[in-house]
């Protein structure tokens, strides 16, 4: 399968470049040109690798990578930086970033290193799957399976599932869902949240003697088993 890379570049003449030279090895190739238009592809669309800069218009490139790594922790990301961004490397590679290369780079070098980072993230369970209760959940083939029974999502309610699913037994308040699914920059209802909520137990609840999410009231929302009462 062709492997599909972010570049997140404010410079256009440098984000054509990569653009041409990852097309012409074989990468499919997506290009965004500040932080918040980055965000949004990488939430919207399914990548195997970004390419981050840090001086990025909007949104900076560092806390870009911070949003990022709350919701997917797997996905390698390199960062491109300036020759005397020391203290930015360090922060970047402290907040998750698997590797950076200085501008000006040679494209020999990055090439390689996107190929070292591809194959690390291949060799590192990319088939890690999340095990709650009889709930199943394979974060490469995105498949969700309930006591045997295949349940199907969108690819919002798997994120959402995901993210429940990272924290078990945890209460998390709907800003916190809100800002690791929805994003930091969403400003729309935070009633949204319940509304998924419904529609992953209506999925994954159905026919079952147990709910899995549970509602804490005025505060959000806690995955833990709650079995239900048999009718007398």
């Amino acid at each position: 399968m062709t492997e599909r890379i972010l570049i997140v570049e404010d410079e256009k003449s440098i984000a054509r470049v990569l653009e041409l030279e990852l097309t012409y090895e074989g990468y499919q190739t997506g290009v965004a040109h500040t932080g918040s238009e980055g965000l949004i592809q990488f939430r919207e669309n399914e990548w195997d690798l970004i390419l981050l800069d840090l001086m990025l218009p909007e949104i900076h490139g560092l806390d870009v990578l911070k949003r990022i790594r709350t919701s997917d922790p797997a996905i390698p990301v390199i960062l491109l930086t300036a020759k005397n961004d020391v203290k930015d490397k360090v922060a970047g590679l402290d907040l998750g970033a698997n590797d950076y290369v200085t501008k000006p780079f040679e494209i020999e070098e990055l090439l390689a290193r996107i190929r070292a980072c591809l194959r690390q993230s291949t060799g590192n369970g990319n088939s890690e799957v999340r095990r709650f209760e009889q709930l199943e959940l394979n974060e490469t083939t995105r498949e969700v399976i309930r006591s045997g029974r295949s349940v199907e999502l969108t690819p919002r309610e798997f994120d959402l599932l995901l993210y429940l699913m990272q924290h078990p037994q945890q209460v998390l308040s709907r800003e916190q869902v809100l800002n690791a699914v929805w994003g930091y920059d969403y400003y729309g209802d935070t009633n949204v949240i319940d509304v998924y909520i419904r529609y992953l137990r209506k999925k994954i609840d159905a026919g079952e003697p147990s709910t899995y999410i549970q509602t804490v009231r005025g505060v959000g929302y806690v995955l833990k088993e709650h079995v239900h009462e048999a009718k007398k």
